[in-house]
C-alpha cells in the first residue's frame, strides 16, 4: 500500500488516498476511490527531489509520497522504465551520449555541413546571388574601400586582356571587374553577382599583367563554383535553410559583412579556385609560373620590416604545398 495525494487534474484540490495494484488494477482508496487497469496508466520519470507521479488518462493524477513503496510496488508489478529513462539515470551513459554529440556536431560541422552548403548552394537561383551581392560592394566602400587611383587606361586594358581569355569551363558566368583603392594593402576578392574586385595596391605590386590574369583567373573561379554563397550559408545555415524555404535573404544579407571583413575558405575550396585558374591557364596557353608568381611575390611583401602578411594572403593561405601544386598540376 503506497501513500500518495490524488488530484482530479480540474481543481488544486488534494485528496489523501493510497495505491495498491491487485491482478493488474490500480485500486485508488481514501477520499477518492477509483480502480484502472495498469496498462492504462503514465508513471513520471525518475528524479532526486522531486516526486513522481501516476497520471490517468482523463488528466488526474497520483503524486506519490512513500517513495521507497512505490519503488516496491513497480518492481512487484514489473514495471521497467523506458531504455532513455535508465540511460539518463548513468552517469557513464550520460557522459558517453555528450561525448557522442560532440563528435556528431563536430563531424557535421566538418563535413555534413560542407555538402549541405554545396547542396543549398546550388539549389538557389542566380538570382539570390545577384541579390546578396548587389548591397555588399556599397558596404565595402563605405568601410574598407575608397574610389581607385588606377589609370582609367591601365585598367581598360586589364579588363580587356581578361575578358579575351577563355574560360576552362562552359557556362561561364557573368562578372565584371571593379577597382578600388584599399585601405588595408593588395587585394582581391569575388562577390557573389559576379564582382570582381582587384586594388590598386595588388595591381602596383605584381606589376606582371599575366600574374595578375591569374589573380582575376582564381577569383573567377570562387564565382564559377559560387563559392561565396557555399561560405555565406555555412556561417549562417539556419539563415539559408530559411532563403530556400520562404525566399527571405535578409538574414544571409545581415551575416554578409562579417564573412567578407573575415572571408578565409577551406583548403578544399581553394584547391578547386587554383584548379580553375591552372586549368584556365592551360586553355589560353600562359605559363603557370606566373600563376605561382602571385603568392610567391604577395607572401615576399608580407614578410616585410613590420612582420605582416598581406590580406590576400590572410583569407588565401599561400605555402610551399600549394605553390608545387599549382606548378606539377597536369
Amino acid at each position: 500500500m503506497v501513500k500518495a495525494s490524488y488530484y482530479d487534474g480540474k481543481t488544486s484540490r488534494r485528496h489523501q488516498v493510497t495505491l495498491t495494484v491487485v491482478d493488474g488494477v490500480a485500486q485508488v482508496r481514501g477520499e477518492v476511490e477509483r480502480d484502472c487497469p495498469i496498462s492504462q496508466l503514465r508513471v513520471s520519470e525518475r528524479f532526486k527531489r522531486a516526486a513522481r507521479k501516476v497520471s490517468f488518462a482523463d488528466g488526474a493524477y497520483l503524486e506519490i509520497i512513500d517513495a521507497q513503496a512505490f519503488r516496491d510496488l513497480l518492481q512487484q508489478t514489473g514495471h521497467r522504465d523506458t531504455l532513455v529513462v535508465r540511460l539518463q539515470q548513468s552517469w557513464r551513459h550520460a557522459l558517453a551520449a555528450c561525448a557522442v554529440l560532440i563528435a556528431v556536431v563536430a563531424l557535421g560541422y566538418l563535413y555534413l555541413l560542407p555538402l549541405a552548403a554545396r547542396g543549398i548552394a546550388a539549389a538557389l537561383p542566380v538570382q539570390v546571388d545577384q541579390q546578396i551581392g548587389r548591397g555588399t560592394l556599397e558596404f565595402l566602400d563605405q568601410h574598407v574601400l575608397a574610389p581607385s587611383q588606377l589609370d582609367v587606361r591601365r585598367a581598360a586594358a586589364i579588363k580587356a586582356r581578361f575578358q579575351a581569355l577563355t574560360a576552362p569551363m562552359a557556362d561561364a558566368p557573368a562578372y565584371d571587374i571593379v577597382f578600388r583603392k584599399s585601405r588595408i594593402g593588395p587585394n582581391a576578392f569575388a562577390l557573389p553577382s559576379g564582382q570582381i574586385v582587384v586594388t590598386d595596391e595588388i595591381v602596383r605590386l605584381l606589376d606582371d599583367d599575366d600574374a595578375l590574369m591569374g589573380v582575376l583567373a582564381h577569383e573567377l573561379g570562387h564565382v564559377h563554383r559560387r563559392h561565396l554563397m557555399r561560405r555565406l550559408i555555412q556561417s549562417s545555415a539556419m539563415a539559408a535553410t530559411a532563403t530556400v524555404l520562404f525566399g527571405d535573404v535578409s538574414a544571409v544579407l545581415a551575416n554578409i559583412p562579417t564573412v567578407m571583413l573575415d572571408l578565409k575558405y577551406s583548403r578544399d575550396i581553394e584547391r578547386e579556385a587554383d584548379d580553375y585558374a591552372i586549368a584556365m591557364f592551360q586553355a589560353n596557353g600562359l605559363p603557370r609560373q606566373k600563376l605561382a608568381k602571385v603568392f610567391e611575390k604577395l607572401e615576399q611583401a608580407g614578410g616585410g620590416a613590420d612582420g605582416g602578411v598581406s590580406p590576400y594572403l590572410s583569407s588565401h593561405p599561400a605555402n610551399d604545398e600549394r605553390i608545387a601544386h599549382i606548378l606539377g598540376a597536369r
